[in-house]
Protein backbone atom coordinates (compact mmCIF):
# COMPACT_ATOMS: atom_id res chain seq x y z
CA UNK A 1 0.00 0.00 0.00
CA UNK A 2 1.61 3.61 -0.85
CA UNK A 3 2.24 5.64 1.96
CA UNK A 4 -0.42 8.38 2.02
CA UNK A 5 0.55 12.43 3.14
CA UNK A 6 -0.62 15.91 3.57
CA UNK A 7 0.58 18.68 1.26
CA UNK A 8 2.15 20.96 3.66
CA UNK A 9 0.17 23.57 1.89
CA UNK A 10 -3.50 22.79 1.76
CA UNK A 11 -3.33 19.75 3.47
CA UNK A 12 -4.81 17.41 1.03
CA UNK A 13 -3.83 13.67 1.00
CA UNK A 14 -0.97 12.64 -1.40
CA UNK A 15 -0.26 9.63 -2.34
CA UNK A 16 3.60 8.85 -2.02
CA UNK A 17 4.85 7.76 -5.51
CA UNK A 18 5.94 8.29 -9.19
CA UNK A 19 2.79 9.39 -9.96
CA UNK A 20 2.96 12.43 -8.02
CA UNK A 21 5.73 14.29 -9.26
CA UNK A 22 5.60 17.28 -6.74
CA UNK A 23 5.56 15.23 -3.76
CA UNK A 24 4.81 16.08 -1.16
CA UNK A 25 2.76 18.66 -2.67
CA UNK A 26 -0.52 17.83 -4.42
CA UNK A 27 0.89 20.46 -7.16
CA UNK A 28 2.65 22.45 -8.80
CA UNK A 29 0.61 25.64 -7.50
CA UNK A 30 0.94 24.42 -3.88
CA UNK A 31 4.79 24.18 -4.57
CA UNK A 32 4.97 27.37 -5.70
CA UNK A 33 3.47 29.36 -2.99
CA UNK A 34 5.40 27.40 -0.32
CA UNK A 35 8.73 28.48 -2.37
CA UNK A 36 7.57 32.08 -1.75
CA UNK A 37 6.75 31.63 1.87
CA UNK A 38 10.61 30.40 2.40
CA UNK A 39 11.34 33.55 -0.15
CA UNK A 40 9.46 36.06 1.95
CA UNK A 41 11.38 34.63 5.15
CA UNK A 42 7.73 33.82 6.38
CA UNK A 43 9.69 30.20 7.01
CA UNK A 44 12.71 29.00 8.60
CA UNK A 45 14.92 26.79 10.44
CA UNK A 46 13.46 26.23 13.69
CA UNK A 47 16.86 25.48 15.62
CA UNK A 48 18.78 29.00 15.88
CA UNK A 49 22.47 28.89 14.74
CA UNK A 50 25.15 27.77 16.99
CA UNK A 51 28.41 29.49 17.14
CA UNK A 52 30.55 26.06 17.22
CA UNK A 53 28.43 25.85 13.48
CA UNK A 54 30.17 29.34 12.19
CA UNK A 55 33.17 28.13 13.49
CA UNK A 56 36.62 27.99 10.99
CA UNK A 57 38.19 24.67 10.76
CA UNK A 58 41.85 24.59 11.76
CA UNK A 59 43.27 24.85 8.65
CA UNK A 60 46.75 23.08 9.45
CA UNK A 61 44.37 20.59 10.79
CA UNK A 62 42.41 19.96 7.37
CA UNK A 63 46.37 20.08 5.72
CA UNK A 64 47.04 17.30 7.71
CA UNK A 65 43.83 15.43 7.09
CA UNK A 66 44.67 16.24 3.16
CA UNK A 67 48.13 14.48 3.60
CA UNK A 68 47.06 11.66 5.33
CA UNK A 69 44.42 10.69 2.57
CA UNK A 70 47.13 11.41 0.01
CA UNK A 71 49.38 9.09 1.42
CA UNK A 72 46.45 6.52 2.33
CA UNK A 73 45.88 6.62 -1.67
CA UNK A 74 49.02 7.51 -3.15
CA UNK A 75 49.49 4.55 -5.23
CA UNK A 76 45.65 5.48 -6.61
CA UNK A 77 45.20 9.07 -7.12
CA UNK A 78 47.20 9.86 -9.70
CA UNK A 79 45.75 7.16 -11.91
Amino acid sequence: MPTAVQCPTCQKEVIWSAQSPHRPFCSKRCQLIDLGEWSEENNKISSPVQSADLAQPDPQALIEDIEAMLAKNEDDFFK
